[in-house]
């Protein structure tokens, strides 16, 4: 049996004929953990919408290099687009909500800073933990066949961000706003587009529910228990796919 080609993501121009030199983490992927040489197959994306087939050309320790033979419009894109604001929180649990958030079509994510978040970065701090946070959408890509890398935004304070909404549902999610569960997606008409707003461990301060309220936020309720707030986009997300989206 053929082996499938496995998906690399690779910021570059695709041009049938053309060769892209695959850059560091890639090429490592490619040559030292996968084992591939000359001759194999790859499917790569540009994260701009765009898969390519190609086949290895080169593969050293040095350098890995791939010549495109097709290129064709990606799928995977949901029909709803969702701007997830979710505030940062410590170690493997913004990684896990990020890479879940992309694998359910999100279209954006916003890093939040929030009164009970115990999360502060700045400087070098934030720029290296922003790359890192790209490169785990990026991975999810090439795990749920997406070609398009929703961007994952700088971090905001939750005041700016909120300022910056005009999406056509906007939802905040918060266990004790007596909400009905899943009464904010009651609607027969399937939004163009959404922002979801996730809480930190804590929870959100009364006065940021306040201000979601007021920035057209919905509260939605997910139920009587509380979900982590890794946790929570999944649900949410997946609530909102089912209903406006594609599962």
């Amino acid at each position: 049996m053929a082996m499938k080609a496995p998906r690399i993501h690779v910021a570059a121009d695709f041009l049938v004929g053309g060769d892209v030199v695959l850059p560091e983490g890639p090429a490592r992927h490619v040559a030292r953990v996968l084992r591939l040489g000359e001759g194999a197959p790859l499917r790569l994306f540009d994260g701009r919408g765009l898969e390519a087939d190609a086949v290895l050309v080169e593969a050293s320790r040095k350098r890995v290099v791939a010549r495109i033979a097709s290129v064709e419009a990606g799928g995977g894109e949901s029909p709803l687009a969702v701007h997830l604001g979710q505030a940062i929180s410590k170690g493997d649990r913004m990684d896990y909500a990020i890479q879940k958030a992309v694998e359910l079509g999100v279209a954006a994510i916003t890093p939040l800073y929030t009164e009970h978040g115990d999360v502060r970065l700045k400087g070098e701090r934030e720029a290296k933990k922003l790359a890192h946070w790209q490169a785990v959408a990026a991975s999810a890509c090439e795990q749920c066949g997406r070609a398009r890398v929703p961007p994952v935004h700088p971090p905001l304070m939750l005041a700016e961000w909120l300022a910056g909404r005009d999406e056509a549902l906007r939802l905040v999610l918060h266990p004790a706003t007596g909400a009905e569960p899943r009464g904010a997606l009651d609607r027969e008409a399937a939004p163009a587009d959404a922002a979801l707003l996730i809480g930190p461990e804590g929870g959100l301060a009364e006065g940021e529910v306040e201000a979601a309220r007021a920035a057209g936020f919905a509260p939605l309720s997910l139920g009587p228990r509380i979900l982590r707030t890794e946790t929570a986009p999944v649900v949410a997300l997946s609530l909102l796919q089912y209903r406006f989206g594609d599962l």
